[in-house]
């Protein structure tokens, strides 16, 4: 590719064209029109005789018996929330009414016109506070820049090969996550068992109450600050429900706030401990939890957060995930009480059932848990870079 000082040319280009591009409007390269009305009760959740997609304003609501069109178009939400939002579409598929349908004229290559449509922003032109809308007619006024179409095809056949690199490591991503989750159902159910290093079974799991391996703490510290207290790094109940890592390297990023001295020494966090959220606004919500892997001075737990600090020998990393299994989320869920928002009480926590293998079976599940969610983690670094690297093409291969 080569970058261009003319004045309507992308900076990034490949190098067999040249020239300007063109500028016109979106109602005069393309026809615009609204999908059709469909009752509800008519789009199912599933495909069984109702095999044609159906899409809405915020993209795929369902599948109908029958469908409004036929071939390859980019569809645009003209209502809701996802107001202005593109979508390409193949096929045989029903466009409701809150969809526009945008067909190409003989100039404008489909594909090139689909990644247009998503630099534009169009949402930038919806009308209405309540309830923003997009009219036909303030898209088909918008001003776009194309080039000939040999270079439009080029431009969308590179872009789509990026699409699907995305494609396949958001696939790989879900599996490998599938892949964990059956694996944890399996460890965590006894199905699939470690043996030692001379081959040997290890011991039979053990039941125990989480209050039997070790005790849980509330909080007092809230995020006001006061003078005459000390300045501490609060971790709060966003920071666990996000599973915000925490650690000595990032735990200036966290929140400043004061505490008094007994706050401090019985809100601490150290090696080993484990956050939950203790409420939720669904009983289901509730459990979050994030493990301390090292000593962490200055730091303490904000009272919207329950500790959990074992008082036996337990690995760390399986720390991290013994407690996020099925077993263990719908005992908390059950011990949960409220109406509008729903809470966990210390002894109820402490009343929850965990079945416990020896320590070093706990080191092979949580070493073969951990090389999963290495993958996991590797492979969404490279959907998170080639993302990025999409970003920046549609920045400088468009005008």
């Amino acid at each position: 590719m080569k970058s261009s000082t003319e004045t309507n040319v992308p900076e990034l280009r490949f190098p067999e064209f040249e020239g300007e591009w063109k500028i016109s409007n979106l109602g005069k390269s393309s026809n615009m029109k609204a999908g059709n009305f469909v009752p509800a009760k008519k789009i199912k959740d599933i495909e069984t005789e109702y095999n044609y997609p159906c899409y809405g304003g915020n993209g795929l609501r369902g599948y109908t018996k029958s469908f409004t069109h036929v071939g390859k178009f980019s569809l645009i939400g003209r209502q809701g929330a996802l107001c202005g939002n593109v979508k390409l579409v193949e096929g045989k598929f029903h466009a409701t009414e809150h969809a526009v349908v945008v067909k190409h004229e003989k100039d404008i290559d489909t594909d090139f016109l689909f990644y247009t449509l998503k630099i534009l922003k169009l949402n930038r032109y919806a009308t209405g506070q309540a309830q923003p809308g997009l009219s036909i007619s303030n898209i088909e006024s918008v001003k776009f820049s194309f080039p000939q179409l040999p270079e439009q095809q080029k431009i969308a056949d590179f872009l789509s090969q990026v699409d699907r690199k995305i494609d396949l490591l958001q696939q790989k991503v879900s599996a490998l996550e599938q892949y964990k989750k059956g694996v944890m159902q399996q460890l965590f159910s006894q199905q699939l068992r470690f043996k030692d290093d001379d081959g040997n079974d290890f011991l039979e799991w053990e039941e125990k109450k989480l209050g039997e391996i070790g005790v849980f703490k509330t909080s007092s510290v809230d995020k006001k600050s006061k003078n005459d207290q000390n300045e501490v790094f609060l971790i709060n109940y966003m920071d666990v429900y996000k599973h915000k890592t925490i650690n000595n390297e990032n735990i200036n990023s966290f929140q400043v706030v004061t505490a008094n001295v007994t706050q401090i020494k019985s809100s601490n966090i150290k090696k080993g401990d484990i956050l939950f959220t203790p409420s939720s606004e669904t009983p289901s919500d509730i459990g979050h939890s994030v493990v301390i892997f090292e000593n962490i001075e200055n730091a303490v737990f904000s009272y919207h957060l329950i500790r959990f600090r074992p008082n036996i020998k337990l690995n760390l990393l399986y720390s991290h995930y013994f407690c996020n299994i099925p077993k263990v989320l719908k005992q908390i869920s059950k011990f949960a009480t409220g109406s509008t928002r729903f809470t966990i009480s210390s002894k109820n926590f402490s009343n929850i059932t965990v079945d416990l293998p020896c320590f070093e079976e706990q080191i092979k599940i949580a070493n073969f848990l951990s090389s999963i969610d290495q993958k996991i983690a590797h492979t969404q670094e490279q959907l998170e870079q080639t993302q990025n690297f999409k970003k920046g093409l549609l920045q400088k291969m468009f005008v």
